[in-house]
């Protein structure tokens, strides 16, 4: 399990940003000396472990690990909790939202689990029902919007990650036509293909994005048709919101470039057509919701992560990003992450050419969470 970078020192040593495989530890290693390597280790000289073994945790994935993308990040920082703490946590898969989430979050709280996670935003309705009945177990909600006394809710800032992937594509496309494979059109995926958007056009202001909507968070099929109408259309960089790799399938077949998302882990499948993705890193905020739940609290505040505390990273580079662009990159990453630098910052017009951010505004946190326009350069529509 790799250790988090340090964000900073990453973007100042190296002109981009590393994204590990999981949330990582904000613990740095201690360097050893000859001295401490001799010394004799005792059982007092070490220090008791504490014991989390009274939570009993369970995940709900909306689909698997295997997915490589949405879900395997989350499980990454799932692992990372239980190495952390030496607990087991419960993994149920493939679970549909609605009636089905309900049930299996009544079940699962039945059963005494004490920490319940679930990680899709169709979630949030059943897990707030199923909250209301046992007050005494600890729910937290990926993605939502909605808390109780035991239900929080978590999520972060890709929108930074999002803008800084906008600026590789914007720079790595020759014709400025570019291509979005995206989910639903909810505030969430809004968000991001506005802020891919903007990153792009601050490169290429002529730039534009096309939109197709899938309707569905994971079928690779779909996507991938998705993807080829898109380049059928003539873009030549696709970026996307969805949990498979299909767009970049589509991509590698087409010659043309992609930007992932989630993970970067399947970068090396496109060695000549990535370009970037924007990276979760969960595992640092699950111990916490652990800790919490084995010190007898349950936090039911929002919690938003960010690039400045390493929720968000971007991921590595393909070959084809030259190192013109990895330090623009780096450099606007610094600037967001020491807040000179906020993506959404007017004047910003919708693509029908109302003014949504005034000149010098910054938007707000809870109008980018309930973000329901696109911004001009996108072609497509908000509402699906």
């Amino acid at each position: 399990m790799k250790r988090r970078k340090v964000i900073a020192a990453a973007l100042a040593a190296a002109a981009m940003i590393v994204a590990a495989a999981c949330g990582g530890d904000d613990t740095a290693t201690e360097e050893v000396t000859e001295d401490t390597e001799a010394e004799e280790v005792t059982e007092e000289t070490m220090a008791p472990a504490e014991d989390y073994s009274m939570v009993k945790a369970a995940v709900v994935y909306i689909t698997t690990p295997g997915d490589m993308g949405w879900s395997y990040m989350h499980d990454q920082g799932i692992k990372y909790m239980e190495e952390q703490l030496g607990i087991q946590v419960t993994r149920l898969e493939l679970i549909p939202e609605g009636a089905e989430a309900v049930a299996v979050f009544d079940k699962l709280a039945r059963e005494g689990y004490n920490l319940i996670l679930g990680t899709s935003f169709g979630y949030m309705d059943p897990m707030l029902e199923v909250a209301a009945k046992y007050p005494d177990a600890c729910f937290q909600h990926a993605s939502g919007y909605k808390n109780a006394d035991n239900m929080g809710n978590y999520f972060g800032a890709m929108e930074e990650a999002r803008y800084l992937s906008g600026i590789v594509a914007g720079k790595a496309s020759a014709s400025g036509k570019l291509g979005y494979v995206a989910a639903f059109p909810i505030p969430e995926v809004l968000r991001g293909i506005n802020a891919f958007t903007l990153g792009a056009r601050s490169v290429n202001p002529a730039a534009t994005v096309q939109v197709a909507w899938t309707s569905t968070w994971y079928d690779p099929a779909k996507e991938k048709e998705a993807a080829q109408s898109l380049l059928a259309a003539g873009a030549d960089v696709l970026g996307m919101h969805q949990d498979s790799s299909a767009t970049g399938e589509a991509a590698k077949e087409a010659g043309a470039k992609w930007v992932g998302y989630n993970s970067d882990v399947k970068a090396a499948d496109f060695p000549d057509t990535w370009l970037t993705s924007p990276v979760w890193n969960w595992g640092v905020h699950y111990v916490k919701l652990a800790k919490d739940v084995a010190a007898g609290k349950c936090d039911n505040s929002p919690y938003y992560g960010n690039m400045a505390d390493g929720m968000i990273t971007l991921g590595v580079f393909g070959s084809s990003v030259d190192q013109a662009t990895q330090d623009l990159v780096a450099e606007k990453a610094a600037a967001i992450i020491d807040g000179s630098l906020k993506p959404f910052t007017g004047p910003i017009k919708d693509n029908e050419g109302k003014e949504q951010i005034a000149a010098g505004a910054s938007a707000a946190l809870g109008d980018l969470l309930g973000q329901s326009y696109l911004v001009e350069g996108v072609i497509g529509s908000a509402k699906g």
